[in-house]
């Protein structure tokens, strides 16, 4: 019975500091992120975030997530580095272990296959969305001496969709940053697409008017 109230109050204490971080919405567009832009070019130009990436960012197993699709136009590399650089910039707002954060995000999809055919081509032992976070860690370790704080940050960064619950604060920011990456590089796709139907709107207004023109 002790053992019952124990686990439920763990849940609660877990609940309640995730609620801790519903302000996390607020401190993404207080770092400008509301316009739908990729911090790519801004994490690159970063030198303390570089500094603490460098070496992930320019391993030659990481730079394989290049060769692999993770939402339309992005790969998994830029997915992982806009994750990472977001993640980042709000723990150091809240005071966290951000250079944690940092390595952590950056390897948290380091699965190196294409997620789409994964199951039926690698015989996956379930689906994707449930098992990459255990392949990314596995992963990582080979490549790195992982913390505590680390691994529960690749291991569990799909939460509440794995049911292991975060340990700490920087994992339940993850959980949220990843998923609004997913739409933020979603939402960036969608807009291309129609600025450039827009482009090709005013191509052909353009191209009617000289036309036009001619025949006046």
């Amino acid at each position: 019975m002790k053992e019952k109230f124990k686990s439920l109050n763990r849940t609660e204490d877990n609940l309640n500091m995730y609620n801790k971080f519903n302000n996390v919405g607020i401190l993404i567009n207080q770092n400008q992120i509301e316009q739908n832009k990729l911090f790519l070019d801004q994490a690159i130009n970063d030198e303390e975030y570089m500094e603490i990436v460098k070496d992930i960012i320019n391993n030659e197993t990481v730079l394989e997530m290049k060769k692999y699709r993770q939402h339309y136009n992005i790969n998994t590399y830029e997915h992982c580095l806009n994750v990472s650089y977001i993640s980042y910039r709000i723990c150091k707002k809240l005071k966290l272990d951000y250079k944690s954060m940092a390595r952590a995000a950056m390897l948290h999809d380091l699965f190196l296959y294409d997620w789409r055919n994964s199951r039926k081509e690698l015989n996956l032992d379930g689906y994707h969305a449930y098992v990459h976070p255990k392949i990314a860690l596995e992963n990582a370790s080979k490549l790195y001496d992982l913390n505590e704080k680390e691994k529960d940050i690749i291991l569990k960064h799909m939460w509440p969709v794995t049911l292991r619950l975060p340990k700490y604060k920087e994992t339940y920011i993850i959980t949220l940053v990843d998923k609004y990456s997913a739409l933020q590089e979603s939402a960036q796709y969608y807009r291309n697409k129609i600025e450039s139907k827009k482009l090709f709107k005013y191509a052909y207004i353009f191209l009617g008017l000289i036309f036009l023109n001619k025949l006046i």
